[in-house]
């Protein structure tokens, strides 16, 4: 699959089928190249600064308003009442979630949350679990953006812009109002980030100069691809709004885009380009510098949500606990695993699984991981090999949905446990080694 390289970029795509037709000089003529339908998607306010302008311009066979009345269907798993169950402050930890046997039901399942969609304010974690592909179906969120972080089996995503392969290491994001369908290809399963109100952008990165983490040019867009197809059947188009799904049908598939142009779009990212900062003298660096989307707030450096990694790299700090340190934050942590074991828990924190440590509730490495690291001979390492975990960290304090804490039956209830064995290293008489 072909792709177009660059984050945020003004970009354009035909599909070869049709040269020239992107119109010349203008969004809107008379009569567009192949007598297409000019549209307009808009992902930010038509007021907003230049560099925070976001709009794409699609040409295509038939414009999206051709559609029947949407009505609701049932949302499953999928929800945003964060008052379902009463809230809880425990360290929480899920074994791998099940993917469903093919009569079972699929799709999303919201674990936790926080904030709300009409007031464009907040997030969502769900994971995807599924085995068989969208047919004549697509989905749209109108509520945010989807960042999809695959753990098993590919997806193939099929969007109005064209087709992304994305596998596991990889991740992609689907921004608001963006049509799509996914294919895949066998048992699947993934984790969801969804941020209300505001987009995914590279952090800034300060005194770490103009290079680094994830560069611009290793994010891929899409390039223009068409199908010209009537659905005598029906089309559905399933529409996230303000929480709820709702159907809709027509005639003919979405993804009928012959050209487009603009500067929001769907991209992918492989996390295995990340070029990894680290510390190389002493101390635990913070894992901010991991980080490889943000979708910021109103508040200078506090984030709706960050994405970030923990990949393979070296570790040679100097007399330095090198795993994470014990911790207690102002943010919400949920981690998740895609392959190998990561560095703090090497046991009970599973590939498809995950843990929330939420506001203010002390975490860290488990006693196993102390005892071997306060005693390891420090010489250079290689951390976290063949491992990727990462985290959705938040300054929002997430709800677990019922969905999370109960129904799904993958919560890991002994989690508490691996901190257990911890136990005191206190001497009173200590002195300090003469030199």
């Amino acid at each position: 699959t072909c792709y177009l390289s660059g984050f945020g970029n003004e970009l354009s795509s035909e599909d070869p089928r049709c040269p020239g037709a992107l119109p010349e000089g203008q969004n809107s003529p008379q009569v567009c190249p192949y007598g297409l339908y000019a549209e307009q998607l808009s992902g930010s306010a038509f007021t907003c600064p230049r560099p925070a302008n976001k709009r794409s311009w699609f040409y295509r066979i038939l414009p999206s308003v051709k559609h029947k009345p949407f009505t609701a269907v049932p949302s499953g798993n999928l929800t945003e009442n964060w008052n379902e169950v009463e809230p809880d402050p425990n360290q929480l930890r899920w074994l791998p979630f099940t993917i469903p046997k093919s009569t079972e039901k699929k799709g999303l399942h919201t674990v936790c949350g926080a904030g709300d969609a009409k007031s464009r304010n907040g997030i969502g974690i769900h994971m995807y679990t599924c085995n068989t592909s969208m047919v004549d179906r697509c989905f749209n969120n109108s509520d945010g953006d989807f960042l999809i972080v695959p753990q098993q089996g590919e997806i193939l995503i099929t969007t109005e812009f064209g087709k992304m392969m994305v596998e596991p290491n990889e991740i992609c994001v689907i921004q608001q109002g963006m049509r799509f369908s996914v294919d895949v290809f066998g048992e699947t399963r993934g984790y969801i980030l969804e941020v209300y109100g505001a987009h995914f952008e590279l952090p800034d990165l300060g005194p770490i100069g103009a290079n680094g983490l994830a560069n611009p040019r290793d994010f891929l867009c899409p390039v223009a691809w068409y199908e010209d197809r009537k659905v005598a059947t029906g089309y559905t188009v399933i529409n996230k709004y303000q929480g709820k799904l709702f159907a809709c049908q027509q005639d003919f598939s979405p993804f009928n885009v012959v050209a487009w142009h603009g500067n929001y779009t769907p991209y992918k990212y492989n996390l295995k380009n990340f070029m990894v900062i680290n510390c190389v003298a002493f101390d635990h660096a913070d894992p901010s510098i991991f980080t490889v989307l943000t979708a910021k707030s109103t508040r200078p450096g506090v984030a709706i949500a960050d994405f970030v990694i923990f990949p393979p790299r070296w570790g040679v700090a100097d007399h330095t606990f090198r795993p994470p340190y014990y911790h207690r934050n102002c943010m919400s942590e949920f981690m998740g695993l895609i392959h190998g074991h990561y560095e703090a828990k090497e046991e009970g924190f599973q590939p498809g699984g995950a843990s929330l440590h939420s506001m203010m509730t002390p975490h860290g490495p488990d006693a196993e991981c102390f005892e071997k690291n306060s005693t390891a001979e420090l010489k250079p390492e290689r951390v976290a090999e063949g491992t990727m975990a990462f985290m959705f960290e938040s300054s929002f304090s997430m709800a677990v949905t019922k969905w999370g804490l109960q129904t799904c039956q993958r919560l890991d209830k002994s989690y508490y446990q691996c901190w257990e064995p911890l136990r005191s290293h206190f001497n009173p008489n200590w002195k300090p080694s003469k030199p």
